[in-house]
């Protein structure tokens, strides 16, 4: 799904105008980037945790040329956890073909 089929989707379901939808669904983007980078942890209960991790330095390999040693530093990444509510409904889908 992407930002627009989800504009599409709460602007159907709510009976709204897509100029009223789309920048509340921009802001919660940009309330959840903002505290993301502040270091913050957004948790949804039932949805899951956005939060921020310290991936280490390590030592990296040139995949053309694997005796070449690359180091590859520090960074900060976002990761999300799902929640158990949506963990059980993607278990509970049926897989299609």
């Amino acid at each position: 799904m992407t930002k627009a089929e989800l504009i599409d989707a709460i602007t159907a379901k709510l009976t709204m105008r897509k100029k009223d939808v789309a920048p509340v669904v921009d802001e919660v983007f940009s309330q959840i980037q903002g505290a993301l980078a502040k270091g913050d942890k957004c948790t949804f209960v039932g949805f899951g945790v956005f939060e921020v991790r310290e991936r280490a330095a390590r030592e990296g390999r040139n995949p053309q040329d694997p005796t070449k040693v690359v180091m590859i530093p520090a960074k900060k990444v976002p990761v999300f956890r799902p929640g158990k509510d949506l963990k059980d409904s993607v278990v509970d889908a049926p897989i299609e073909k």
